[in-house]
């Protein structure tokens, strides 16, 4: 199993953070706080009929105070659960929402590009993480 003093897990996790900030629009919230991937998640799987069980997790922890910290928590926690995929392509099925958060170099607006990003993101569904959530 994968576990927190893995190299490549560090690794996995900066690249699909930057993946997700990738020509990811500047967006603000009514409060002026500026809104990360994050935030396209939670919009993308408010959409679904009921809650996402990683939203609802992120959000009880009172330590994280940041999109960012929220957006690296989701992650670890689809990980664990081998959800990433299933996850990300929710958020991904709506083109217009896609165009609302990201400008038109983002790998998700291209059809091909979203197809290989999930599909690879699917392979990791073998891999067992056991990780501090």
């Amino acid at each position: 199993p994968v576990t927190d003093g893995s190299r490549e897990l560090h690794s996995l996790c900066a690249q699909l953070e930057f993946l997700l900030q990738f020509d990811l629009k500047e967006k603000r919230s009514f409060f002026g706080q500026r809104k990360d991937y994050w935030d396209f998640l939670c919009q993308g799987l408010a959409c679904r009929r009921e809650e996402h069980e990683g939203i609802r997790f992120v959000t009880s922890l009172d330590k994280l105070k940041t999109p960012v910290g929220r957006g690296r928590a989701f992650l670890r926690y689809c990980l664990v659960h081998r959800q990433l995929a299933e996850s990300l392509q929710l958020c991904l099925l709506d083109p217009e929402s896609l165009r609302e958060w990201y400008y038109a170099r983002s790998p998700f607006l291209s059809p091909q590009r979203r197809a290989e990003i999930l599909g690879s993101l699917y392979e990791l569904d073998g891999v067992t993480f056991h990780l501090a959530l």
